[in-house]
């Protein structure tokens, strides 16, 4: 069981790692490229480190109570902590919104989403194929999926993967969209989930289902 700690230097470490992308973007690289082409980039993540540790410092001493050093942080970045789904055992979810896209402009309710759930043998690659097409703005507007974190609240052993579209009335979209991610080899049939759903804690049960679109 997570100790107080260890858990506040988990949350501190996921919202890093949302920080550290934007950052990072801004330079045109993401820490998946960087980290996947073996690019040294410490300099840059003690940079970048500091501008989080002056905007969340409570946050930033969490995570560097637990690690001890930023080095050691980027130890764990690269070795595929927040990355890679299966090597990813201090947040639930990985994130990582398309270029342009601001959470904070957006109707909430009106988004809807992909879910795909797989074994954990084939999260990895298929994670990698949506998240590169996310970064390039060929998908939706974001995406994200469950980690090797042990959770309590998972219903089964799979794990699963969110793609977002702007608006689930926008059928045609809903549906390039899926499009694209039969394209990436999701060709099982799926289903999409409205955000209202979610917010009323609405989830499929045994002879109840929540998606509204098929395909």
């Amino acid at each position: 069981m997570d100790t107080e700690g260890e858990a506040l230097a988990d949350v501190a470490y996921g919202l890093f790692e949302v920080f550290l992308n934007k950052e990072l973007r801004k330079q045109g690289q993401t820490s998946f490229e960087l980290i996947e082409n073996n690019t040294e980039f410490s300099a840059a993540f003690t940079e970048i480190f500091a501008s989080f540790s002056a905007d969340y410092p409570f946050l930033a001493d969490a995570l560097t109570d637990e690690y001890r050093s930023i080095d050691a942080i980027y130890l764990l970045f690269t070795e595929g902590e927040g990355i890679i789904p299966t090597k990813t055992t201090k947040i639930f979810w990985i994130f990582l919104d398309a270029p342009g896209y601001d959470p904070g402009c957006a109707d909430a309710e009106k988004a809807g989403k992909w879910l795909i759930f797989l074994e954990p043998n084939q999260t990895d690659i298929i994670w990698k194929k949506i998240r590169n097409a996310t970064a390039m703005g060929e998908l939706g507007i974001s995406a994200k999926v469950s980690t090797a974190k042990e959770n309590s609240e998972s219903r089964d052993e799979r794990m699963v993967i969110y793609v977002y579209t702007r608006d689930w009335e926008e059928e045609e979209d809903v549906m390039r969209t899926r499009d694209v991610l039969r394209n990436l080899g999701v060709t099982d049939i799926i289903g999409y989930k409205r955000n209202i759903e979610t917010f009323l804690g609405e989830y499929s049960e045994k002879g109840k289902k929540v998606t509204y679109y098929t395909a």
